[in-house]
């Protein structure tokens, strides 16, 4: 039975997705007393749990993972064995996630995409691929996996070999006996470098080499991080990563790359060719493959028609933690600015229930 487009089903919040700071949402509207379904629901694109993390490439295990965060109420490893330090990332953070949903009965429709949200009566219209929603709140929890950004350089489709981004890779096996050329600066560039220059040739190509301080990442530096990248949304200008506020700390492996000299790093192409790239001199370098590691955006697109943008190209953001909309307190950004990481993720999904909570006078 194909969804009747005009009729709305009505709900006081709508959170759109199922990420980590989605369900960090949900599980406290409904501790809240925010009856689940009718109080709320939480629309996920995905056709499974487990958020972003079930894309993540197959090398990153446990053991090398950026964090894991417990979600509030359940802790990791109560669905996963966290001894066995080799499992898969994109397959124990998706299992956790699904006991999680499971366990809370959290009013997760799936896949669901959400196409735009509008505002009408003064309510929220939110229009989807499925049914369609109307809702007093909203809290946005998409993240940015769904929209990498990927610079279209001059004669980008003439390139006769392989393009693709941090957001397809599954694992370096795929590029043995090729010359790949790893595109970015970040943490993501640095990390795929030294795994696909382990299996085969590689050149390192960045607008910038990164900042590469010798120093052991503690929570002082990151909290400070988190302070500087929160400044700037208050502002509303837009955010900025924190590692770019950090810098990128010399681990063994980057000491092991730096001493191997796989971090020789070529500045920015001018164009693609069909047979690799060519630099502001003329020089040129054949390649079978380009990675481009150039990051993400937020998903906020299914957003533009309420015009939260400012002419600085950034959202202001108010409220305790760095999540409510200043221009419109009903609709809150978790995973924007500096909720933007496992750690801020719960928090911000905590406080941008309550705070929601209290301006509905729910």
């Amino acid at each position: 039975m194909i969804p009747d487009k005009n009729v709305f089903y009505k709900v006081d919040i709508v959170v759109i997705g199922a990420g980590q700071a989605g369900l960090s949402a949900a599980y406290n509207l409904q501790r809240e007393g925010i009856k689940p379904g009718k109080g709320f629901v939480v629309l996920d694109d995905e056709f499974s749990p487990g958020g972003a993390w079930q894309h993540r490439w197959d090398s990153l295990t446990l053991s090398n993972v950026n964090g894991i965060n417990d979600l509030p109420g359940m802790a990791f490893s109560d669905a996963v064995n966290t001894k066995e330090t080799e499992l898969q990332a994109n397959i124990a953070i998706p299992k956790y996630y699904e006991q999680y949903e499971k366990a809370f009965g959290l009013p997760i429709i799936r896949p669901i995409r959400v196409t735009d949200v509008t505002e009408q009566n003064g309510r929220f219209i939110i229009r989807t691929n499925g049914i369609q929603f109307s809702a007093r709140g909203l809290i946005n929890a998409t993240g940015t996996w769904k929209t990498p950004h990927c610079p279209k350089y001059p004669g980008w489709e003439k390139f006769k070999g392989k393009q693709l981004h941090t957001g397809e890779y599954k694992n370096a096996e795929e590029f043995i006996g090729k010359h790949v050329i790893v595109v970015g600066g970040g943490i993501s560039a640095i990390q795929l470098l030294g795994e696909i220059s382990a299996v085969t040739q590689t050149t390192w190509v960045a607008r910038r080499s990164p900042d590469f301080r010798k120093y052991e990442f503690s929570p002082e530096i990151g909290r400070e991080a988190v302070a500087l990248v929160e400044k700037r949304v208050r502002e509303g200008l837009p955010p900025e990563s924190v590692v770019s506020v950090t810098g990128l700390p010399i681990t063994p492996a980057i000491e092991g790359m730096l001493n191997k000299g796989v971090l020789d790093r070529k500045p920015m192409f001018k164009e693609i060719i069909e047979t690799g790239v060519r630099w502001e001199d003329g020089t040129t370098l054949d390649a079978d493959v380009i990675f481009w590691n150039t990051g993400f955006r937020h998903s906020l697109n299914h957003l533009a028609p309420l015009k939260l943008l400012n002419d600085k190209n950034g959202i202001q953001i108010s409220g305790k933690l760095a999540t409510q909309v200043a221009k419109d307190p009903r609709i809150h950004l978790t995973g924007y600015g500096p909720s933007a990481s496992t750690i801020g993720a719960n928090r911000a999904g905590r406080i941008a229930a309550i705070e929601l909570i209290e301006f509905l006078k729910l």
